[in-house]
Formats: structure tokens, sequence, C-alpha cells
């Protein structure tokens, strides 16, 4: 087994004597790249923002923004990565390195005070910056300057605000930060990291990372990793690392076998059939963004506001089911899909119907030694899907309450009703009783507000610091009104 190593700012950088537990964050600090900061130790600052070379959407390598304080440094054996320190480019000796278009439109356009942000900003703006598809806007298109009002989140750069979403700043009021995201241009046809994407990113690599009693590893295929499970059935499987980073670091939890499973192919695949999409379990959340792009709506509505695109940029579906989670806010809009469970062990594979997956608070019919390899979504797609998920903050924010609906309503008839609902109960739920009342009505203002009654009482929701249970109730009702006046308000525009 070769020894445990990255690339970082082009160097390679062997990974011991670092524990098996050892974040990106602070392997990188010990190699005195101090740039990446540690603000929150749960993926909600941004400060700890770095660059990895990841299979491309559009072009064979992206250079992504993660969380380098979630990430077990172990987690990129094999891969490259790129600091806020990496980005500028070396001069002739004895000057000073030449700034990066990024960190230069920062600096002239006072995006930075106090500093300690900043470099995770330039990180998650370089993300941004290199994306392939991203390109200016003609004059009088949406993003241009004139019609800054009616798109206030793309400048005429094509630049998308939501890629700063998990970065957090204060002191500037953001309004320098998002002028120098406006400002940056294309990048030159010789600049290293954009001559990068051309090429592949890193292979996966086989991984046994060991230190004492603890160890990381990363098998080469689907079969080895279903053995192992069977082996260590008591292994914390992981893969973007965004829930398990945050056990490590704020309840110092550790575990004596780790597997990761984010770079497995099995898991990594996307399939569009004439009966059913199926979503590998170990895609991140923009990977299966922008490989859809659009084609299953709800999804397309629910990722600007699961959490940050740094977050979104690691996390995966298979993740999010795989915690059980009742406050995850996939799951109602995968049950309002109708959408089943891929469980596979070394024994075979099975599906389940998610409606049928959650047994409990963060229990499953998942058995030990089982992975979910993929999510199936069965097709036609219901034409009316909404999801409405209220919390304190527009995004990287846990729901208090989440609702996805997707109706069939053919001539004033509400045909078919699926409702899924998270953060009322011990796991989430279809809203069977409300389906009922709205199964075979017609979709009037009557039928609306008396399925609203119905929705308020389903589930279990309870009293907690973000929202009070009768609050929740509300919210349920309310937001089955706020879809009849949406779908009634683009009948009649």
């Amino acid at each position: 087994m070769v020894a445990a190593r990255i690339k970082v700012n082009g160097e390679d950088a062997p990974i011991a004597p670092a524990a098996p537990h050892t974040t990106v964050l602070d392997f990188l600090r010990e190699r005195g790249l101090t740039g990446t900061k540690e603000g929150c130790a749960e993926g909600e600052c941004g400060a700890c923002s770095v660059l990895v070379a990841r299979p491309g959407v559009h072009r064979p390598t992206d250079w992504v923004a993660v969380n380098a304080c979630l990430v077990p440094v172990a987690a990129l054996d094999g891969q490259e990565v790129i600091t806020s320190e990496g980005l500028a480019t070396a001069g002739a000796p004895g000057t000073r390195p030449a700034l990066h278009p990024v960190q230069e439109e920062m600096a002239v356009r006072g995006g930075s005070q106090c500093g300690y942000c900043t470099p995770g900003f330039v990180c998650s703006m370089a993300s941004e910056y290199y994306r392939p598809d991203r390109c200016a806007h003609a004059a009088g298109e949406p993003g241009d300057d004139a019609d800054a009002a009616a798109d206030a989140e793309h400048g005429p750069n094509g630049f998308d605000l939501h890629a700063l979403s998990g970065n957090l700043c204060r002191c500037t009021g953001y309004r320098p930060i998002r002028d120098a995201a406006f400002a940056v241009g294309a990048p030159a046809a010789d600049d290293p990291l954009a001559q990068r994407r051309e090429q592949s990113p890193p292979a996966p690599v086989a991984t046994e990372y060991a230190q004492g009693d603890r160890v990381f590893l990363r098998k080469d295929t689907l079969a080895e990793t279903l053995r192992l499970l069977r082996e260590r059935p008591d292994a914390v499987v992981v893969a973007g690392s965004t829930d398990w980073g945050v056990e490590v670091n704020i309840r110092s939890r550790r575990a004596d076998c780790v597997i990761a499973v984010d770079r497995l192919p099995e898991l990594r695949e996307l399939r569009v059939e004439s009966d059913a999409v199926e979503i590998g379990a170990a895609l991140t959340l923009t990977e299966i963004e922008r490989r859809l792009n659009g084609q299953l709506p709800l999804l397309a509505e629910l990722f600007p506001q699961f959490a940050s695109r740094l977050i979104r940029n690691s996390a995966t579906l298979g993740g999010n089911l795989g915690t059980g989670s009742p406050i995850g806010d996939s799951p109602p809009v995968l049950l309002a899909l109708e959408a089943s469970v891929v469980l596979a062990d070394a024994d075979g594979e099975r599906e389940v119907p998610l409606a049928d997956y959650f047994t409990g608070y963060r229990q499953s019919v998942r058995r030990p030694g089982e992975l979910i390899r993929a999510l199936r979504v069965p097709l036609p797609l219901a034409p009316v899907t909404a999801f409405h998920k209220i919390a304190k903050r527009r995004f990287d924010d846990i729901s208090s309450v989440a609702v996805a609906f997707a109706l069939d309503i053919r001539d004033g008839v509400v045909r078919k009703a699926r409702i899924g609902l998270g953060g009322v109960a011990a796991t989430p739920i279809r809203a069977l009783a409300t389906e009922a009342a709205l199964e075979g009505r017609p979709w009037t203002q009557e039928t609306v507000e008396g399925a609203a009654q119905v929705l308020r009482a389903q589930g279990t929701p309870m009293d907690d610091h973000r929202a009070s249970a009768e609050y929740r109730s509300a919210m349920l009702g309310q937001s089955l009104l706020k879809l009849y006046a949406q779908t009634t308000e683009a009948a009649t525009s």
C-alpha cells in the first residue's frame, strides 16, 4: 500500500503523522498554511474554504470549493488541493507573487477589512471564477447592470452569488464582496488552474491509513467495500463528511474504523431511463444539480435551499438519507417524488420505497452491512410541484418545517397528491390524510382550505429553539394555501 499523501499547491505532502480523524484544515495549518481559518467548525461560515480538483461536469476537471474543517485529510489521499496561498502566481526572484484576479478585485474594491474571512471568500470565489459554463451576458440580457434589480444574484460576468452563500463576513456588509465577484473577468489563456481543467482529475486510490488502533479505509470497488462492511459492521461510513465532520469537531466523536465511499464508481452513476431516474448515492448535490439541469423540477427547487454551495459541493443524497435525520431537507422532496432507495450488501440488492424506509428517530430498515447505492425516482413526474422551507436564515440553515408537494391536477381536479414533510415528527413523513383530502376533489379555495386544516394536524410537531409546535402547525397549513395561490396566479398571468 502506497503511503497516503496529497498534493497541496502543487507540492506533494505526506499525510502522516496526522491522526485518521485530522481535518484538512488542521493538516494545512500544521504545514503553515494559515490562510485556512476555523470559524465555526461546522461548515457554516466558509472561513476554511479550499479548492479540490474533482471530476468535472462540463470539462474533465472542476475546481470545487469545500469546507476544509469537515473533510478528514485521509479522505483526500491522492487528490489535489489549492489554498488561498496557492492562488497567487510566483514572480521573478526577489519580487512578490502576483495576486490572483479574484484576490486583486477583493483588495481594490474593499472586500476585506479584518481579513479573517477573506481567504475563504477568495477560494469560494475562485471556484466560481473557474466554473466552465460561467459566461458574460450580452447587453440587455439578465445580469446586465441595467437589469440588476431583476437578477441581483447574477453579475454581468455570469458570476452566481450562490457560490458565496456558505461564506460569512461580519465587517464589509457584503456589497464590496459582491462588487469584486461581479468584476472578475474570464481566466486568461495561460492561467495554470484554468489549463488544469482540461486534464483528468486524480484517479481514486485505495487507502489504508492507520495510526494506532484507528484506521481510515477506501476500497476500489463496491464489492470490496461491502465485504469490508460485513467484517466491520461498527465502521462509520462517510461520503462528503458534512455530518460526520461536525460530530468529530463539536462532539469530539472518534471512530476506530472509517470507510469512505465517495469515490466508488458504482455509487456515482446517474441514469435517466424511460420509467425512472436513478441517482448514485455518492454523487454530490452540486453534481446532481448540474447534471440533471432541471430535469427533476422539484429537486431543482430544493438545491438552492439546501445549506450552502460549499456544503452541496460535498454532501450527498445517500448521506442525507443515511443519517435518518427528521430535519434533513431532501427526504420530504424524495417522499413527494415517490422515490425508492436501492440498498446493497455483500449478498445483493433490494429496493425499498422511501415511505417505508424510516422506522424511528434516526432509524431505518437499513441493516448492518448495507449501503445506500442509489435513489430511484419514477417517471412521469407530477406536473405541479413545490418545495417550501421555513427557516430563520435563507441559506445554510436547518428547517423548522419543510414541505414538498407533487400534484397531478387535470381539468381542475386533483387526480393524485403526494406531500412530504420534515421537521414535524420523529421521521420524515408522508401527509397521507392531507393527500386523501385532496385527491378526487376540485382544486378550489374551499378544497384547499379544508385540506390545509388537515395538514395542520399532521405529524407530532414539538417546541424547540427553532420554532414552537403551534408555529410549525400553522406553517404546514399555510404552505398549502401558498401553493394554491401560486398555481392560481400562474394560471391567470
